[in-house]
């Protein structure tokens, strides 16, 4: 074949734009809009994200006591033991 990888086959009609990787900037304008981007976002979420957190916390914390109660011996069995 002689051809390297991806020059295999000539697609026509397909236009392809790139830019320089030394002409991009990967972290412009970073600290003026993520951040603020960042606390409107959370503070969009919040209330449809934490109440089943609580919830689920509080069951698992529930069932955990629960466990440990029902788990526990009872001195009264042991009374007659030396």
């Amino acid at each position: 074949m002689g051809h390297g990888f991806g020059e295999l086959a000539k697609v026509r009609g397909i236009v392809v734009h790139k830019i320089s990787p030394f002409e991009q900037r990967a972290f412009a304008n970073w600290w003026t809009k993520s951040i603020p981007n960042t606390f409107r976002r959370i503070r969009s979420q919040i209330f449809v994200v934490t109440p089943p957190f609580i919830i689920g916390y509080m069951v698992y914390n529930y069932v955990e006591n629960k466990f440990v109660q029902i788990n526990r011996k009872n001195p009264a069995d042991f009374e007659n033991d030396v």
